[in-house]
């Protein structure tokens, strides 16, 4: 019998648990200044794969220029670095 059917099982996985496609400021600064930065944006310039349950920015790197941003969710670093260069960050409601 394999040893994965031999070890017992233990504890859970929330199956409505919500997964986040995951962008960093570094990633959005390749983006032209002035625009307005949408989850199908993201996926249309390759920066992510899918929009699982939504997309999160979080605020590894800086920008260099103001972007209005539009996601699920905003890490508190990354809403500080895009205010404090003149951005927008908009909150999409979830599904």
């Amino acid at each position: 019998m394999p040893l994965s059917r031999r070890v017992p099982k233990r504890g859970f996985r929330n199956p409505f648990r919500k997964e986040y496609s995951i962008v960093n400021l570094r990633d959005l600064d390749r983006i032209e200044a002035g625009t307005t930065v949408t989850p199908f944006l993201l996926l249309e310039r390759g920066l992510i794969k899918t929009v699982k349950g939504g997309v999160k920015v979080l605020g590894n790197g800086d920008l260099s220029h103001p972007l209005t941003v539009e996601a699920h969710r905003f890490s508190q670093a990354a809403l500080r670095k895009i205010q404090a260069v003149g951005g927008a960050a908009q909150m999409i409601e979830d599904r």
